[in-house]
């Protein structure tokens, strides 16, 4: 038998839950206009089942009539053996209390009202994101209040110029912040006047560079590599120095040579190159170094793993500073150390627009595969003999 069952109604009203329709009919003027009454869908017998099954059909009968909150509208129907019956044709939910009733959601009705009724209030410009996000909000019942304050406080100082920690509201902290970027952003992006934004930051990690705040610095991590340098004092290969990166764009190194290497162990045990340092962890943010000028005036050695994203990197790097040259990325280099071959978990397939030729042709070897699958050769795999050899040739370029 494939006739409606109660659990069949009760999940059509489900499904207009499931969807925000029932809390997004509490926002309108008119709670339930457009939505209630609202005919279900009902699979009935059909006139051939209700002569051959007719005990059935009257089980089915009082099935439905268990259901709460549900009205049937019925139409007469006549059995030949008894006689003049009552069929129901048509389910229906008459109200949108008679619906929250059936799924018993009173609870989350009253959260959600409540929360509407606090955006009204506070901070109208929202409500439009209530309407599209109904069951988002209901989730972040808890934390409504504060969220509707922290948007009132950017609005009374867009672009503040502190730091989140210096929020001062009642319950607001800087994890709390932290952990609700994702739904700030959407609100703040609502109700914030276009001047406040700095739209070309964007994400969770720029939320900060986006609304006025001040964010850590950014960090650059640097060794001289020159006993005789006296840009520090002490014994200049020993230090190792870390440096927001406004200071490390005004700094004066006296050095006509630069190393960026993308490991730990390699960066400390780095060996001694006259007129030179070297600069730990760039990574994919060389953007982070383009305000030091001076690099220009430097010859740039990038050092990275063999691989097809040590090889993005370096084209990342030649887009901020184009005279970079690889160090240790070589076809001879990787042949020389097969032994300390890897695997690279996920390659990068795209083209790279910042490579020689000789570096196109070995990236190209690398991602087609066509030496070994997925193959790479980590930075700190490779002899130190062989770096300290390499490291003299460039050094007495």
């Amino acid at each position: 038998m494939n006739w409606s069952r109660p659990a069949d109604l009760r999940a059509q009203v489900q499904r207009l839950w499931d969807k925000g329709d029932i809390l997004r009919a509490l926002l309108g003027s008119e709670p339930q206009e457009g939505l209630f009454p609202r005919r279900l869908t009902l699979r009935a017998p059909s006139s051939g089942e209700l002569t051959e099954r007719f005990e059935a059909a009257r089980a089915w009968i009082g099935e439905l009539r268990q259901l709460p909150y549900c009205r049937l509208e019925m139409r007469e129907f006549r059995h030949r053996t008894f006689g003049a019956n009552a069929m129901p044709c048509a389910a229906w939910i008459d109200t949108l209390d008679d619906a929250v009733a059936l799924l018993g959601k009173r609870r989350e009705v009253e959260r959600f009202s409540a929360i509407a009724a606090a955006t009204r209030a506070t901070q109208p410009l929202l409500l439009p994101w209530l309407m599209q996000r109904p069951l988002r909000a209901l989730e972040l019942h808890d934390a409504w209040g504060r969220l509707l304050a922290i948007v009132g406080w950017l609005r009374q100082r867009p672009r503040p110029g502190v730091y989140l920690r210096q929020v001062d509201l009642p319950g607001v902290h800087t994890k709390f912040i932290e952990a609700h970027r994702g739904v700030l952003a959407e609100l703040l992006d609502l109700s914030l006047p276009p001047g406040a934004i700095a739209s070309e930051y964007s994400g969770i990690h720029q939320f900060s560079a986006r609304y006025g705040f001040l964010d850590k610095p950014l960090r650059i991590r640097f060794r001289i590599l020159d006993r005789n340098n006296r840009t520090l004092p002490g014994n200049a290969p020993t230090h190792d120095v870390t440096l927001d990166a406004d200071s490390f764009a005004a700094l004066a190194p006296g050095v006509s040579c630069v190393f960026i290497t993308e490991n730990e162990t390699n960066f400390l045990a780095f060996p001694e190159v006259t007129d030179s340092l070297v600069i730990f962890g760039a990574g994919y943010g060389f953007s982070l170094l383009a305000g030091a000028r001076w690099l220009s005036d430097c010859r740039l050695y990038y050092w990275g793993d063999i691989d097809t994203h040590g090889f993005a990197m370096l084209s990342q790097l030649r887009a901020v500073f184009g005279h970079a040259e690889s160090l240790l990325m070589d076809r001879k280099t990787l042949m020389a150390f097969e032994a300390q071959w890897g695997v690279e978990d996920s390659q990068m397939l795209r083209d790279l627009p910042g490579l020689n030729a000789a570096e196109q042709a070995l990236y190209d070897d690398l991602r087609d595969n066509r030496i070994r699958k997925n193959l790479r050769l980590e930075q700190e795999r490779i002899g130190f003999e062989w770096v300290r050899v390499a490291v003299g040739s460039v050094a007495r370029d």
